[in-house]
C-alpha cells in the first residue's frame, strides 16, 4: 500500500512454503552449469545486468515512491549504487582465487581452493531497496552460485524490477529465483527455504529481532549465515571538530532517507565545550529538513514507511520529554509526513538512549570530555557505524580505533556506502561482510585437495 494515500501501490503472489521449496529447486538445477561457466563468461553475465538495472531508473523510481514513499533523490542513488555492486561483483569473478601452500610431504602438492557453495538464500529489507536486494545477489553470483531472492512484503515490485533486470541481461532462468510473500506467511516460507537441502548459505538484512530468529533456524541446519542487522550509529564530536562540516554530516546522516537507514546517525554525542555551539548550528539546518509528499518533489524529506512508524517515534520522543529531554523540529508531523526532529539532553534513562528510532529522529548526548564520549559510543548492543569529528586525523583515528563497530568514519557522516567495501558490524548488529573481497569468503567454501607426485611411504 502507498503509505501516503493508502491506495494499493503494487501486487504479488502471495507463495506458500511450497512455492518457495520450488523456487530453491528451480535455483538448484541452474546452479551447476553457472558455476562450470568461466570467470569471464559470468562477468560479462553480470556487466549487462548492471547496465539494464540503470535503464531501469524511472521505474525504480516510481516503485520507490508508491511502495515506501521515497524522495526521487533517494531511489537515484539506490539505483546507481546498486549498478555499481553489480560491476564490482562482475570483477570478482576473477579474484576467487586459492594458494599452493608447501607441505611437508615430500611430492605433496597442496592447494586450498575456493569453491561455489551452492544456492544461497538472500533475504532484503525495504528502506534501501536497490542497494540491499542487489547486494543480496550480485557476490554471490559472480562466485558461481544460484540465488533464491526474497523479497520484502514492503516493496516487491521494487525487488521485481531487480530480477526482471537480470532476466533481461540474459541470466539464466532459475538462477535467480524471486519469492513474494504475505507478512503472515513470511515464518513458514523463509522457514521452508533455510531447511532446504540445496541453500548452503543465508545473507540476511534487517531488524535485530528477526536475525536472531534465522540464525537460530540456520544453526540448527549447520548453515553460515551474513547477518547485517539493526544499528544506533554514534557521531562523536570533539571540541577541535569543524562545526560547520560537522552539522552538514550529522543532518545527512540523521534525516536523509527519513532516518530509515542502517547506517543512520543515532546519537550524536557532543563534548561540554562545544556541545551548545554545535547543538544552535544543528537546529538551525534541522528546522530547514521539512517533509513533504515525495511524487511532487518539494520537500528534502519523503514519507516514513508506515503509521507504526510515526507511532514509534511519536513514542519515543513522548517518553524523552516526560524526563526532560527538550525536543526541535522543523514542524509538527503529519500522519507519515514526519520532518527532522532533535531531542536534546538524552540521558541513559530515556528508551532513545539505546532504542533504534529508524526515523527522522535524533538524541543529542552531552559528553564530559573524549574519554566520556567513547564511553557513551561503547554504551550499546549495536555495532555497525560510527563516526568521529576533531580537527586533529590523528586524534580521530586513535578514537575511531576505540569504539566497537565495523564501520568507523573519521569526519565523515555514518551513512557511507561503496560497493568494493567491507560491510558489516558487531554485536546485535550483526556478523559477517558483504562487498568487495571480503564478500568472496561468505560465499564459496574453502577446500583443501592434494595432488601426489611421487611414491607413497606409510608406516603400515
Amino acid at each position: 500500500m502507498n503509505p501516503i494515500s493508502g491506495e494499493v501501490a503494487s501486487e504479488a503472489p502471495a507463495a506458500r512454503p511450497a512455492d518457495a521449496i520450488a523456487a530453491a529447486d528451480a535455483a538448484a538445477a541452474a546452479f551447476p552449469p553457472w558455476a562450470a561457466l568461466g570467470p569471464n563468461a559470468r562477468r560479462a553475465a553480470l556487466l549487462k545486468a548492471a547496465d539494464a538495472l540503470a535503464a531501469k531508473g524511472d521505474d525504480f523510481v516510481a516503485a520507490m515512491m508508491a511502495e515506501i514513499g521515497a524522495t526521487e533523490a533517494w531511489a537515484r542513488f539506490n539505483v546507481m549504487l546498486a549498478a555499481s555492486m553489480l560491476r564490482e561483483a562482475a570483477a570478482l569473478t576473477t579474484q576467487v582465487a586459492g594458494e599452493v601452500i608447501p607441505s611437508d610431504k615430500p611430492g605433496c602438492l597442496a592447494m586450498a581452493v575456493r569453491e561455489p557453495a551452492g544456492v544461497v538464500l538472500g533475504i532484503a529489507p525495504w528502506n534501501a531497496p536497490v542497494i540491499l536486494g542487489v547486494r543480496a545477489i550480485a557476490t554471490p553470483l559472480a562466485c558461481g552460485n544460484a540465488v533464491v531472492f526474497k523479497a520484502s512484503e514492503l516493496c516487491p515490485r521494487t525487488h521485481g524490477l531487480i530480477v526482471e533486470a537480470l532476466a533481461e541481461a540474459g541470466l539464466p532462468e532459475g538462477l535467480v529465483s524471486v519469492v513474494t510473500n504475505a507478512p503472515e506467511d513470511a515464518a513458514e516460507v523463509v522457514g521452508a527455504l533455510i531447511d532446504h537441502s540445496a541453500v548452503r548459505r543465508i545473507n540476511f538484512t534487517g531488524s535485530t529481532a528477526v536475525g536472531r530468529i534465522i540464525a537460530v533456524r540456520a544453526a540448527q541446519n549447520l548453515k553460515p549465515c551474513v547477518l547485517e542487522l539493526g544499528g544506533k550509529a554514534p557521531f562523536v564530536v570533539l571540541e577541535d571538530a569543524d562545526l560547520d562540516e560537522a552539522v552538514k554530516a550529522a543532518a545527512f546522516g540523521a534525516f536523509f532517507n527519513q532516518g530509515q537507514i542502517c547506517m543512520s546517525t543515532e546519537r550524536i554525542i557532543v563534548v561540554d565545550a562545544v556541545h551548545d555551539a554545535f547543538l544552535e548550528k544543528f537546529a538551525a539546518k534541522a528546522k530547514t529538513l521539512v517533509a513533504g509528499d515525495p511524487r511532487e518533489g518539494k520537500c528534502p524529506l519523503g514519507a516514513v514507511v508506515d503509521a507504526r512508524t510515526t507511532e514509534k517515534l511519536a513514542g519515543l520522543v513522548e517518553d524523552a520529554t516526560s524526563k526532560g529531554a527538550t525536543v526541535i523540529s522543523a514542524g509538527e508531523p503529519e500522519g507519515v509526513l514526519v520532518p527532522a526532529r532533535i531531542v536534546a539532553g538524552v540521558t541513559p534513562g530515556m528508551r532513545l538512549y539505546s532504542e533504534e528510532s529508524f526515523g527522522p529522529v535524533v538524541a543529542v548526548i552531552r559528553a564530559k570530555d573524549e574519554a566520556d564520549a567513547i564511553r557513551i559510543a561503547n554504551d550499546s548492543e549495536y555495532g555497525l557505524s560510527a563516526s568521529v569529528f576533531t580537527g586533529d586525523a590523528a586524534r580521530g583515528l586513535r578514537v575511531a580505533r576505540q569504539i566497537r563497530s565495523g564501520i568507523c568514519h573519521v569526519n565523515g557522516a555514518t551513512v557511507h556506502d561503496e560497493a568494493q567495501m567491507p560491510f558489516g558490524g558487531v554485536g546485535a548488529s550483526g556478523y559477517g561482510r558483504f562487498g568487495g573481497k571480503a564478500g568472496i569468503a561468505e560465499f564459496t567454501d574453502l577446500r583443501w585437495i592434494t595432488v601426489e607426485t611421487e611414491p607413497g611411504h606409510f608406516p603400515i
